[in-house]
């Protein structure tokens, strides 16, 4: 036993500790262990290597560092006869970052003790290079994910309660496989549970699609176990539209956002159009024609043709929202505001109807003759309740038309994109994996959109806290398009209240359950807070300086050499770091088993687009 002991100490002896300055500690190696393997055993180890592990024995403790580096020093001796050749004189020196210890033979991040000069310091034995690469926690359930990159391709697992139970940041430039990572993620983690009853009862999944990679049939999962909502704001076929629950559609806030809408006089004003009190007054067709009444009758009774050019106007605008366009666009074709004979306050069919109160009751009898239909759309309703109080308290002066003219021209033409990609409904998808694809929709709703649907999910999840424990997962690819705070298609208040809806979710989420996934090319464009607080990181390959500085603020135990990596990491090899992990791991994530199953993100063959071969 004693001579296996020595055998052991002297294969895996490899140096001594000269030098300690804080957690740097710098390690003479010992001139017969320059070679590059070890055989032990009938096993191939690998030597000390930038990047690999070292342990120092401290009594009865065992440090283990991470090589950063190393360099060579030459040996100069009294008498030059000491070395045979001229490679003995060389010494190795490394530089090791000091990472854990070993207690009762696990892993252990962080420092409890330090070394002393001439500590011995060996390679890792298999058993112990395999408990700091052991990341499942308690009877937590593994998925494995991939495997070590720089280290014997030893597989590594992951637990899916420290892992899913947090949140999540995939970066990297296009094309180093940060959406394939996604895919492989989740798709493990359904396999394991989406046959499981509990499963689908107790958890959502929401997927983000920015750019259409996850709409597959069977991408990720087949297609039977989700919804997908292809959202377009070029089609009018009605099909696919994601439902909004009518709370939310008759929020302020959803139509602040929608309207893009300023703080001081727009969001009142939008506060005031749809206030129960005055939509009770339009809620019918006899309700809607009699506040039209109203007021034409309050321009008739002001005398004013101006004003009157104003109801001309309304006219022109309320048939969009009704089915009464004939009758609108006859009225409006048959008043004669400009009729010279001045005793008339208008003409309509040719009759005069004069300035007074006889005036007045022709008018009304004629107008309360006519048929007028409510808009069964709810979205158009409250559009048409947005421009009735328009031209109400413009016609009253009670609102400046400087004020809120811009606001009616944004709710033209986004009222028309919200039609084609919204639906009222209190059904939600009947599946709890959801995928919704913004690639055929504009630049201005895709940017509002998802703020809306992610606002209403966690403000629906977390007011179920106190019933039974459920767990809602969003997931947002290409993150940049809605949490980068260097935008100009917003006003700074709406874009403040964007970043502040998510970094609430980010930050107060876990407390109900709702967790963030967040993959993106530009980490530099997202919010500072939203990335200081993700718990575990899948890192690809960024060449971007500004994107490298934004990880290196934000990850504070990234260590040097495994951001030395970022910019030369290969295509689906990444820096597996946070707190999952005991240290970070460089690792190649494993192959999505079937074609079908990977996202639609492979670049385009161009020798094969415009060849024969």
């Amino acid at each position: 036993m004693n001579n296996r002991f020595l055998q052991k100490e002297s294969i895996f002896k490899v140096g001594r500790v000269i030098s300690i300055e804080g957690r740097s500690v710098k390690i003479i190696v010992h001139k017969n262990k320059n070679t590059s393997h070890i055989l032990y055993e009938g096993e191939i180890l690998k030597n000390i290597t930038v990047g690999g592990y070292i342990k120092i024995r401290k009594g009865f403790i065992s440090i283990i560092g991470k090589v950063d580096g190393e360099f060579t020093n030459e040996d100069k001796p009294i008498a030059s006869k000491d070395y045979k050749s001229e490679k003995d004189k060389i010494i190795r020196i490394l530089k090791v970052s000091l990472v854990g210890y070993v207690d009762d033979g696990k892993f252990e991040r962080g420092i409890k003790e330090l070394p002393l000069i001439d500590n011995e310091c060996y390679i890792l034995e298999k058993k112990e290079f395999e408990s700091i690469h052991n990341f499942i926690n308690g009877k937590d359930v593994p998925i494995e994910i991939g495997k070590l990159s720089l280290e014997n391709n030893m597989p590594i697992s992951v637990g899916v309660n420290s892992l899913f139970a947090s949140h999540i940041g995939i970066f990297g430039n296009t094309g180093s496989g940060k959406s394939y990572t996604l895919a492989k993620l989740y798709r493990q983690l359904f396999l394991k549970f989406v046959d499981e009853k509990l499963f689908n009862e107790n958890s959502q999944f929401f997927f983000l699609d920015f750019n259409g990679e996850y709409i597959g049939k069977d991408t990720i999962i087949e297609k039977k176990y989700k919804s997908i909502y292809q959202l377009s704001t070029r089609l009018t076929d009605g099909k696919n539209k994601y439902p909004i629950t009518e709370k939310h559609i008759e929020d302020t806030t959803f139509w602040s956002i929608i309207l893009d809408a300023t703080e001081k006089t727009q969001r009142p004003f939008i506060s005031r159009a749809i206030s129960n009190e005055f939509y009770k007054k339009i809620d019918t067709s006899e309700g809607l024609k009699g506040f039209i009444i109203y007021l034409i009758v309050l321009v008739y009774d002001k005398e004013d043709k101006s004003l009157m050019k104003s109801v001309i106007d309304f006219l022109y605008e309320f048939k969009d929202f009704s089915n009464s366009e004939e009758i609108c666009d006859g009225l409006r074709d048959k008043m004669d505001f400009n009729n010279s004979r001045t005793e008339f306050g208008f003409y309509i069919d040719g009759i005069g109807f004069r300035l007074g109160v006889e005036g007045k009751k022709g008018l009304k009898e004629y107008l309360d003759n006519l048929e007028i239909e409510f808009p069964t759309d709810r979205i158009k309703a409250i559009g048409l309740k947005l421009k009735l109080k328009y031209f109400d308290e413009i016609i009253r002066g009670f609102s400046n038309i400087e004020h809120l003219a811009p606001l009616m021209k944004r709710l033209d033409k986004r009222l028309d994109d919200l039609c084609k990609i919204v639906t009222i409904s209190d059904e939600k998808p009947n599946k709890n994996i959801t995928v919704v694809s913004l690639r055929d929709v504009n630049l201005e709703m895709r940017k509002m959109l998802p703020l809306l649907i992610c606002k209403e999910l966690y403000d629906t999840h977390k007011s179920k806290k106190g019933e039974t424990p459920s767990y809602l997962n969003i997931i947002i690819d290409e993150a940049h398009n809605i949490l980068s705070r260097d935008s100009d298609r917003e006003s700074e208040i709406w874009k403040d209240y964007r970043l502040e809806t998510f970094e609430e979710i980010i930050k107060e989420g876990r407390k109900f359950g709702v967790f963030l996934t967040i993959a993106s090319q530009r980490p530099s464009d997202i919010s500072a807070t939203i990335i200081s607080q993700i718990h575990n990181f899948f890192l690809h390959r960024l060449i971007n300086n500004r994107d490298i500085e934004a990880i290196e603020r934000s990850i504070s135990y990234l260590d040097k050499v495994s951001f030395e990596y970022l910019p030369i990491l290969p295509t689906g090899t990444c820096i597996l770091a946070g707190v999952l992990v005991n240290m970070p791991v460089v690792l190649d994530i494993s192959k999505i088993e079937e074609l079908r199953f990977e996202p639609d993100n492979k670049t385009l063959d161009i020798v094969k687009l415009w060849s024969k071969q």
